[in-house]
């Protein structure tokens, strides 16, 4: 079923703000049943962290009613403090929602969130991907936990991480078996380089993923820097180990009369996922866009599982550092030309993104014909026109 009234081949060629917002969680949906039709229910979950200024008198935020006001709005996630002073974490609440109402959540909550955080207690509200001096501060070399007498700034690099998973029509986690797992989270390193744009779309995302290096914040920071896998990269497979090689899926069992837990029980099978760790919290990061990026990587990772594949390596990978190209000289092989190339130029030349909606759509109503993998890309860069060169 369709969100909005029907595209045609006539008016798909100026479409208006409303029907590019509901185009995209058509196809979303579209790619939903494909995947129900094929015996799969993935899974995806946001987490969005930020930094907030608070009102003179006000020594926190009052997090259960920002919380109680979420759910009234039929938001599937709650807010909570983060490490650092005033940063704070929006995290998806397993209330077996789709990825389609995932991608409402949080383009609501980034949407409503500055309003009603500043109903109780903060001042200002800031979604970026650096919040620059937010905090002082400096560990004590090799320590990783006491503060030192260094009470230099500390820039605070802000995230939007995206936990996926996919069950089977039993309700089980196929990522505990060996396989899909692994060829979701290789399609995701592979096409996150050319795609990076949608995830880091502003200059500032850029400069968090080299925070550590430029401002000596690497016993502060534990940000990634690379496209890499593994179970500690910037997209990683967690299944019996996590990023900080805890162990995954505990749950408390047995509890002292403290309130201490006496054992844990669990189950990593449970809570096996891949995590892409690597954008960056903006106003320009679009929900809808990086859902339906996650979406077309879980489909052509089942269909190489499927088909028994090899699983190739992947080898770590350096990002662009820049929205826009970098300046190369012309001895320099076409290989260090292309690395020089920012993420605006990438996902402009890539056609990867456009020829899978074009292949998985292609049965869409209304859509046959109209290149619809060419109009998504001109969506998101139309954003950028008056600063984008071609």
């Amino acid at each position: 079923m369709l969100l909005f009234e029907p595209y045609t081949k006539q008016n798909f060629s100026s479409p208006s703000v409303h029907q590019k917002f509901m185009l995209i969680q058509d196809v979303i949906q579209h790619l939903l049943n494909i995947l129900e039709a094929k015996g799969f229910k993935p899974f995806v979950h946001f987490e969005l962290e930020g930094v907030c200024e608070l009102h003179a008198k006000q020594q926190r935020l009052d997090y259960q009613s920002i919380n109680k006001k979420l759910a009234q709005l039929g938001i599937d996630g709650e807010l909570k403090s983060e490490y650092w002073k005033n940063q704070w974490e929006f995290v998806s609440l397993f209330n077996g929602q789709s990825p389609l109402k995932e991608a409402q959540n949080l383009a609501k909550a980034m949407q409503l969130l500055p309003q009603i955080m500043c109903q109780y207690g903060a001042s200002k509200v800031m979604m970026v991907p650096v919040a620059w001096g937010a905090d002082k501060g400096r560990y004590v070399f090799g320590s990783g936990a006491i503060f030192s007498l260094d009470t230099r700034s500390v820039h605070i690099p802000n995230a939007i991480q995206m936990n996926v998973s996919v069950e089977n029509q039993h309700g089980e986690n196929l990522f505990a078996q060996q396989g899909l797992g692994e060829w979701i989270q290789y399609e995701l390193l592979s096409n996150s380089y050319a795609c990076c744009l949608l995830f880091l779309p502003e200059e500032d995302a850029f400069k968090r993923l080299t925070l550590r290096q430029d401002y000596g914040l690497d016993a502060e920071l534990s940000s990634p820097v690379l496209l890499s896998g593994g179970h500690q990269g910037s997209i990683a497979l967690y299944k019996e180990k996590g990023k900080h090689n805890q162990v995954m899926g505990l749950e408390p069992l047995f509890f002292a009369t403290d309130n201490s837990v006496l054992h844990y029980t669990g189950d990593w099978r449970k809570t096996a996922r891949v995590e892409h760790r690597i954008g960056a919290t903006s106003k320009n990061y679009d929900p809808y866009l990086n859902m339906l990026f996650i979406l077309i990587n879980v489909l052509e990772g089942i269909g190489k599982w499927q088909t028994n594949k090899t699983l190739p390596n992947f080898v770590d990978k350096a990002l662009p550092v820049s929205l826009y190209d970098q300046q190369h000289n012309q001895n320099e092989s076409h290989q260090s030309a292309q690395q020089n190339l920012g993420a605006l130029s990438l996902f402009k030349n890539d056609m990867w993104l456009v020829n899978k909606i074009d292949y998985y759509c292609e049965d869409m109503p209304n859509l046959s014909g109209i290149n619809l993998g060419v109009k998504i890309k001109e969506m998101v860069l139309s954003k950028y026109q008056r600063s984008f060169i071609t």
